[in-house]
């Protein structure tokens, strides 16, 4: 499946629109975690804690964007885009959207 934050792939044409395809995870941060961040906080760096969740987040929902355009029978997702947002004090959403599309090599 190629992926694009453009709304083209260099080399290929768009021949079928097949909609929006979404892929999301809610994660709540661990007690322990937040201890650990925030005596990191306290010297300065990166909080690997956090890091790593935000990591496994964001591949958890390219992989359900990506099966269910699959579904779609598409070819590529375009015009990919992350959104983070807070549900609660300790739990956040991260979503992934595009548009599925089935695409065909220029023959230029």
């Amino acid at each position: 499946m190629k992926l694009s934050t453009t709304e083209t792939i260099e080399g290929y044409i768009i021949t079928k629109n097949l909609g929006v395809v979404i892929g999301n995870t809610i994660r709540a941060r661990h007690v322990g975690k937040d201890i650990v961040a925030g005596l990191r906080s306290l010297v300065g760096g990166e909080i690997t804690e956090y890091t790593g969740m935000l990591a496994e987040s964001r591949e958890q929902s390219l992989q359900r964007m990506i099966e269910r355009a699959t579904a779609l029978e598409a070819d590529a997702i375009v015009g990919v885009r992350f959104q983070t947002s807070m549900i609660m004090q300790t739990t956040a959403e991260l979503l992934v959207y595009g548009t599925a599309v089935k695409i065909s090599r220029k023959t230029d």
